[in-house]
Order: C-alpha cells, then structure tokens, then sequence
C-alpha cells in the first residue's frame, strides 16, 4: 500500500490527545464517537515534523495538489473520534474543520467525487489530502497510490451527507471539461497551488501539538 505518512511520530500525540478528551476509553477498549456532522471542530495550531498547522472554518477553500490513500489503519480511530472505515469515502486533511465535505477531482481524468473530512493529515510534502481506500477506488486513483487533484469545499444535500456518514458512495459530481483540466494542470506545474485558500502552514512555528 502507498506510504502516505499521514500520522507518524508526533501526530500520534495528536490522536491520542483527543482520544482522552473526546472519547475516553471503556473498559479497556476505544469508545468511538457516533459519525455525524455535528458538533463541527475546527481545532487548535498543532505541530507536526516542526510545521505548525492552523485549522480554520475556509468555506471557499480550493487547492491543487496530490493526493495518496491510506486503508491498513482499520478500526483506529479518526482525529475527530469516528471509527477509520477503509472501505467507507473519507479523508484526512491538514487544516479543514472536521467534519466538512469536499469535491475531489482527478486531473489527469476529470473525475469528481464527494468526500467527507474527519481526519487530519497528510503531512508528506506536496499532500494536500490523504483519502480513504474507499475515496482513492471511487476517483479510480488506487492502482497509482499519488494522484494530482483539485480538493474544493463544498456544502452537499443532505442525501449526500447520509450516504457518506453510512460509509457509502454519494454520485460522482460532473465530471471537469478538458479545457479546465488543462488549466489546473498548468497551476500545479509549478508546484502544489492552494487556488483560494491557504494551509496555513508555519514552518518551524511554535504552536501546540495534540490538537484536533
């Protein structure tokens, strides 16, 4: 499977800090919190390989970049206190509150899918999101483990959002012209373009690990 190091090291302090205050654990095994899209958290800086990262509510946040996959972590628990469902189209990000939902397209193919927030990561240089094997077989990036993408936040129908929590497949949005696909291939020549909204990405900051 594709290294995508999403939580290594120092972020799993990060985990493991919400774990104790979120979830707790009952005897002896991990109580997990119900999937839906309420209470939102946004979090605190945290700090990761010495960049600090500073989560916050972008609701026009769009970014170019490459994508990965992780699914070995079945049954741990996500930064937001669900239950890791490998199978189900989910995603890690750095800095979007959990949960939220995201477009994710593929451009070297136009696809588009629907994919729900509720873990943080990646924090291999370049990754804009780690998705769940789920959301890398749906966007058909499995095979190839790394993929460019545009993510783009977005706010979905509730059909959407219910499929998605069930750990379902919500339908593939329209799929990006060629003429489009054409201009966000030459953004992300240069490197990875965060389109409208920032990472928020302080090399060598200071900020508090261990937070959501």
């Amino acid at each position: 499977m594709p290294c995508s190091n999403r939580m290594r090291g120092a972020g799993t302090a990060l985990l493991l800090a919400l774990t104790l205050s979120a979830c707790g654990t009952v005897g002896g095994g991990t109580r997990y919190r119900p999937v839906a899209d309420t209470p939102v958290r946004v979090g605190k800086p945290y700090t990761i390989k010495g960049i600090t990262y500073a989560p916050a509510d972008t609701a026009d946040y769009d970014a170019l970049g490459y994508a990965s996959w992780y699914g070995s972590e079945s049954g741990n628990m996500t930064a937001n206190g669900e239950r890791f469902e490998p199978g189900g189209v989910t995603a890690a990000h750095k800095t979007l509150p959990l949960p939220c939902y995201v477009e994710v397209t593929a451009l070297d193919t136009g696809r588009t899918i629907l994919v729900r927030i509720n873990d943080r990561g990646p924090f291999a240089r370049g990754r804009v999101i780690d998705l769940s094997r789920g959301a890398a077989e749906q966007l058909g990036i499995r095979q190839s483990g790394v993929a460019a993408v545009r993510v783009r936040r977005v706010n979905p129908p509730e059909a959407d959002r219910a499929k998605l929590r069930k750990g379902k497949r919500a339908p593939e949005r329209a799929q990006a012209s060629a003429t489009l696909l054409e201009a966000l291939r030459g953004q992300l020549a240069g490197g990875p373009v965060n389109a409208v909204a920032s990472d928020a990405m302080i090399p060598g900051g200071g900020g508090r690990g261990g937070q959501p």
